[in-house]
Formats: C-alpha cells, sequence, structure tokens
C-alpha cells in the first residue's frame, strides 16, 4: 500500500466534508418539509426560549424520534450530522498523517481531535 500525497488526502477530506454537509443538508430539509406538514402545530411563543425536550437532547432520543418520523427528531438528526462532520474530518485527517508516516501532523491532529471530543462531551448534560 502506498503513501498518499497531500494532494489526494487534501481531495479525500474535501469529498468527506462536502459529503457531510449535503447528507445533513438532504435530512435537515426533509425533516423540515415533514414540519410543515403538520397541520396541528400550535403557534409559537418567542418570548421566552423553551429548549426541545428530552427526545432531543441524546442521541438514542433522536434516533427514538427518528424512527417513529418526528420531524423535530430528524432536523435535530441533520444538526448532529453537521456537527460530526468536522470531527470525523479530523479522524479522517490522522489516519491520512498516519499513513503518511507524519508523525508530527498526527500528533497534532491527536491534540485537536482530543479538543474537540472534550468540548462536545462536556457541553452535554
Amino acid at each position: 500500500m502506498r503513501r498518499p500525497t497531500d494532494h489526494e488526502l487534501e481531495l479525500s477530506v474535501a469529498g468527506m466534508l462536502r459529503f457531510g454537509v449535503t447528507a445533513a443538508a438532504i435530512v435537515s430539509i426533509f425533516g423540515g418539509l415533514l414540519y410543515l406538514r403538520q397541520p396541528h402545530l400550535p403557534i409559537t411563543r418567542y418570548e421566552t426560549f423553551r429548549a426541545g425536550g428530552p427526545g432531543l437532547r441524546t442521541l438514542a432520543g433522536i434516533w427514538h424520534g427518528m424512527v417513529h418520523l418526528d420531524p423535530k427528531s430528524i432536523i435535530q438528526f441533520g444538526l448532529v450530522l453537521l456537527i460530526a462532520t468536522p470531527v470525523a474530518r479530523v479522524v479522517f485527517c490522522v489516519i491520512g498523517f498516519a499513513r503518511q508516516k507524519d508523525r508530527l501532523y498526527v500528533v497534532v491532529s491527536c491534540m485537536v481531535l482530543m479538543v474537540l471530543l472534550y468540548s462536545l462531551s462536556s457541553g452535554v448534560r
């Protein structure tokens, strides 16, 4: 197995990012269309912020709502895909740099990945 060049790595990362953002947009638009089709929606009051229910705060809750075609869960899953795309990019870069045997970039990318994962996990309550 040969080492990928920098240009090949850039092209594959760009393709992966394009795929992730496109998939997130398609899922969110689908959920938005389902949301707009609901005739029984109450009028939203914007005076105070109300976070989504507990089903929208965990991956298991989002998945459960998606199985039942809940529009809010589908939109939320699109946002999760959008957030996961840069994390996947860093993982992809770690693998690519490891295949290139570029230890410095592997270490830097791993540090970036740890910061990303820490910030994502510390924001979950």
